[in-house]
Parts: structure tokens; sequence; C-alpha cells
């Protein structure tokens, strides 16, 4: 006589509908607040012309957020990228401007620059261990005193129409090629990020530095080569920043660090919950940029700015901590 065994079909898993909304989240809150500054200011907010300026002028710090995340995300800070992109910015005043030096080996000196800036960094922080912060912000300090040294701590005008004209005078769909620059940093950084066993890597040295050298992963290497990326897209920036503004100004570039850190942050909170990725990072720049344009445009006082600015930053790192938690939990 044979038994019969009867087997149940196997439970679907659940959906998770809360964390399917966080990751939407951001982006719904996003769209009622451009719904909001719409209905006050219909013509003078509502228009093309006024998301592509937003689009482009905030394209420097996207990619100075996108550069903050790479370190992050293996665990290191880079408090430095404001600097390094205030340092590139004028290095392209002065030699362009002052020097006459061609833009093409302009910028290959500029982005070496920023090979130079991470590697000075891996030095003190992974070979002679000080912490991050304190290297990067120790280097902020020494690259200031270096721009208004070469800068004579004055703002460098006439920058060549070329770079002017690659950053915004050229336009795809209305939107100058600047905010393409960004959104194809975030591309191939995604693809790293997600589909690279370098991107792997880099999550899990962030997570645990003994668990991922125990596996076999070169964790100082890593680490190099994250602050060196870092240092590499942080002196895009301030080429970006150059060609945006026509100008190099010695000061302004700095006010693009607590931004991009609020940005770097809050976008952890969506797209992929608890890990810093690249579009969550990009939605969450033109999420504080749409803030800030609107309060602008409403006449707002300038401190309301450094008010928000600063309440983003506060609010981003709570609800990235929280739903890191939320994702480690999950995992263990």
């Amino acid at each position: 006589m044979t038994d019969t065994i009867s087997t149940k079909p196997a439970d679907k898993p659940a959906v998770n509908y809360a964390r399917q909304f966080e990751r939407i989240a951001l982006l719904l809150v996003w769209v009622i607040i451009i719904g909001l500054f719409s209905a006050v200011m219909p013509r003078a907010f509502f228009n093309w012309g006024n998301f592509s300026i937003m689009f482009a002028s905030y394209a420097p710090a996207a990619l100075l957020a996108l550069a903050i995340i790479i370190p992050l995300t293996a665990g290191d800070y880079d408090l430095s990228v404001g600097a390094t992109l205030t340092l590139s910015a004028s290095t392209i005043g002065v030699l362009n401007v002052w020097h006459q030096m061609p833009i093409g080996l302009m910028l290959v000196i500029v982005l070496g620059m920023g090979v130079l800036v991470g590697l000075f960094h891996a030095l003190f922080i992974i070979y002679f261990r000080v912490p991050s912060l304190v290297v990067t912000l120790g280097s902020t300090s020494l690259m200031s005193g270096l721009v208004q040294w070469m800068t004579n701590s004055s703002t460098i005008g006439g920058i060549d129409n070329g770079l002017i004209m690659a950053a915004v005078g050229y336009r795809l769909f209305g939107i100058p090629y600047a905010f393409y620059y960004a959104l194809a940093a975030a591309l191939v950084m995604w693809y790293i990020f997600d589909y690279t066993p370098l991107g792997r890597k880099l999550l899990f040295v962030g997570r645990g530095r003994e668990v991922a050298r125990l596996n076999g992963i070169a964790v100082n290497k890593v680490r190099v080569g994250a602050l060196v990326m870092s240092g590499v897209l942080a002196s895009g920036a301030g080429i970006l920043y150059a060609g945006v503004l026509g100008s190099a100004d010695p000061y302004s570039g700095l006010n693009f660090l607590l931004p991009a850190f609020a940005a770097a942050f809050l976008g952890a909170t969506t797209i992929q919950p608890g890990r810093f990725n690249p579009w969550g990072t990009l939605v969450a720049v033109y999420f504080l940029a749409t803030g800030i344009t609107g309060l602008s445009m409403l006449g707002i006082p300038l401190w309301v700015t450094n008010v928000f600015n600063g309440g983003a930053l506060i609010a981003a790192v709570t609800i990235s901590q929280i739903t890191r938690g939320r994702e480690a939990s999950d995992i263990g």
C-alpha cells in the first residue's frame, strides 16, 4: 500500500507595504512640495525655465553628494569635499585665466589633484590610523588657506567660454548639460554599487571591516580606492562649478558641504532605504534644492536657508540611522 503524501504549496512571502512605501516616500513629499510652491507662485515657480536653472545650478552639489557616499559606504567620512571643490575651481581660474593654460590640460591637472587629495587622506586615515573626521577636517582648513593664497582671496572671472558652454550653454530637452554629467555619474555609481564585486566589497567593508578582512577582502585597498574616488568626484564638481558660475570664487564652494551631507544621508532613506545609494542621493539633492529655491523665491531671509539645511541634515541622519538599523536587523 502506497502512502500518499500531500504537500501544501509554499506561501508567497508577504509584501511589506511599509517598506515599499518607504522607498518612494521622499519622492512623494518632493511632488507635494513642488505642488505647494506651484500653487503659491504658479508663474514664477512652476515653469520650465526655473526648473532648468535649478537642475543646472545644483549639479555641482549633486556630484559632491555622490562623492561623499563612496567613502561613507566604506565607513569613512570625507568632510573635505567642499574644500576640494573650491581648490579645483580656483585652480581652474588661476591656470586658465591668469596663465592661459589650454582647457584640456587644465582639466587633467585638476582631476589629478583630486587623486592626490584622496591619497593624502588615505595615508593618514589608513596607514597612520588617524580618524577620518580629523584628517578631512584638517585638510579642509589646509586647502582653504591654499586657495586664499593662490587667488589672493579674490574671485577670478573670465573662465574659458568652452567650459561654460559645456556646463550650461549646451542643452538637452531644455536642461543644461551640467545636470546630465551628475546624472551620468549617478548611473555609473549605481552600476558599480549594485552589479560589481567592487560595490559589494565597499558595502561589506562599511558594515564590518574585520569580518570583511576574514572573508579575504583587501580592506585597506578598498578604503584607499573609496577616498581617491571621492577626491576625483569632488574635483569634478569643482570643474562643473567653475563652468556653471563662469568664475572661481574662493569661498562659496564651502557652502555646498552641509547640503551635500544632508543629501547623502537623506538619500539613504529612499529608493534603497538603509543604504547610501546614488539614485536616492540624486533625489535628495533636488528635493533640498526645491525647498531652498521655493523659499528664496518667497523672499524668505537668508538665515532660513541655513536653518533649513541644518534641520535637514539632523533629520536625514536620524532617519538614516533608523532605516540602516532596521535593515541590519532584517539581515541578521
